[in-house]
């Protein structure tokens, strides 16, 4: 499964535990370009990567552990989300630990690992994902922590996902927004000094907020010139098509920043355009990759990952976070073949 990796490389996965390859899908090795100067425009777009398939991700586990009970149809089915690379979820005390081991890991391969920091004070305004850092000065230190986790190795990482929308629907407001737009550019700073990071600030998706001059404000305002430009649709379900229009127009009230789409669940668009904790009947979407073929879209990357619940908002859903092997076959058995 290791086809490019040297044996040395090898030797450390597996003994690591990692037994899971990233499938390349015709993709070119990791680009030179991360250590060129920071900033959206002054950054090229990558020529290709081969992103870090972790062993350990809920659907790989899950999948393992059918098998061992004999559901080996089901197995196969989940091994579709289980192959692909899908970001690990940074929050709280662990997440430095967390980085380390992930980069690590996926620096012996070969490969780049994809990491969604997740920890701003007052997230998700007390809804199902509700916690986050105790202050201002606790999120700077975690964010300190986890750049360090990182080090020197290759990474992909998005920026707090709904944190910036949050401010413009006036669920943090005043004080607190301002405070908000500070530690987010404090932190694209932080991981913007490592060489090999790129930062991805989150700017909501297609069908929050209606007046993208008003997020490419916020974005501004939240240090989005000193990344590598910006994300859409994460852990939502709008299209590709859809999401890639929404992004092209908030790029372009910042002078034509590029942008990534979280393609991991949007396969059959929203249900009734809104609702986006659960919904039955949605798909996978457009396998992760940087060969988008698309004007300014750096990559489709799988930010949530497919099957793990959004919160318990249906009858026997999980707790957010929480793998949940029935919506996940659902995502596999509607998914375009």
């Amino acid at each position: 499964m290791w086809r490019a990796a040297a044996a040395a490389a090898l030797a450390l996965a597996v003994a690591a535990g990692c037994t899971r390859a990233g499938d390349a899908r015709g993709e070119l090795p990791p680009s030179a370009s991360a250590a060129a100067p920071r900033g959206p425009q002054d950054r090229p777009q990558p020529a290709g990567q081969q992103f870090y398939v972790s062993a350990d991700g809920s659907a790989a586990l899950q999948a393992e552990a059918l098998r061992r009970e004999g559901r080996t149809d089901e197995a196969r089915e989940l091994d579709r989300i289980a192959d692909r690379p899908a970001a690990l979820w940074l929050g709280g005390p662990d997440a430095a630990a967390k980085a380390e081991r992930l980069t690590r890991l996926a620096a012996a391969a070969g490969r780049t690992a994809l990491l969604v920091a997740y920890d701003i004070p007052h997230r998700d305004c007390g809804q199902y994902s509700a916690g986050g850092a105790a202050d201002a000065a606790a999120y700077r230190a975690w964010i300190a922590d986890v750049a360090a986790g990182i080090g020197d190795r290759p990474a992909w990482v998005v920026l707090e996902p709904d944190a910036v929308a949050h401010t413009l629907d006036g669920c943090v407001r005043g004080a607190l927004a301002d405070e908000r737009y500070g530690l987010l550019a404090d932190a694209v700073r932080e991981l913007g000094r490592r060489p090999r990071v790129r930062v991805y600030l989150d700017a909501g998706n297609a069908g929050w907020v209606k007046e993208p001059d008003r997020m490419a404000d916020a974005l501004r305002r939240s240090g989005v010139r000193d990344a590598d430009g910006f994300a859409v649709n994460v852990a939502n379900f709008y299209t590709t098509a859809d999401s890639a229009a929404y992004g092209r127009r908030v790029s372009r009230g910042l002078g034509g920043a590029r942008f990534v789409i979280d393609t991991s669940r949007n396969g059959n668009g929203p249900l009734g355009g809104t609702e986006w904790c659960n919904p039955p009947g949605r798909a996978l979407g457009d396998a992760p990759t940087t060969r988008t073929g698309l004007e300014g879209v750096d990559a489709y990357l799988w930010i949530k990952n497919p099957g793990e619940s959004d919160g318990q908002c249906r009858p026997g859903a999980p707790a957010p976070g929480r793998f949940w092997t029935e919506y996940a076959l659902d995502l596999v058995r509607n998914a375009r073949r």
